[in-house]
């Protein structure tokens, strides 16, 4: 099932994110990618590596998801989404819609939740190391 995300969807999407009050179970693939867009657009100070650290983080604790070496915040993945978002973002004019932009990059491959795996080893990507801070690809650069 596909679920449209507008304008407001969004942003209420990235503000439940900052403010911790977004139902965990919206926090879904494409919420992940709908509040990148939002911040980059709206606060790009929180996009930050130490500062998306924060907000994800601190999300992750009020929701009950501990941030651990197994689960939880993973920084190689947040900063390449966030670059994706960033990249997808940067390639439409300030004037599109942020929901157009979303469904764009949602029926791209990187809408799928796997899309990571083109370009680390899940055996890399899974580990501690990479959740904990940045590990470069090692199948593939990253297009952007």
């Amino acid at each position: 099932m596909t679920i449209e995300h507008d304008d407001t969807t969004i942003e209420r999407i990235a503000l439940g994110l900052i403010d911790r009050s977004l139902p965990k179970p919206e926090w879904t693939h494409a919420a992940h990618f709908a509040a990148a867009l939002w911040l980059l657009r709206h606060r790009p100070a929180l996009t930050a590596p130490g500062a998306i650290r924060e907000v994800i983080s601190g999300y992750n604790a009020a929701t009950g998801t501990p941030n651990t070496d197994e689960g939880g915040y993973h920084h190689t993945i947040t900063l390449a989404s966030m670059r994706a978002a960033s990249a997808w973002l940067h390639t439409h004019p300030a004037t599109i819609s942020l929901s157009e932009i979303l469904a764009h990059l949602l029926a791209s491959p990187f809408g799928k939740p796997d899309w990571l795996l083109a370009y680390w080893s899940r055996s890399l990507l899974f580990t501690p190391e990479a959740r904990h801070g940045w590990i470069e690809p090692d199948l593939a650069s990253l297009p952007f």
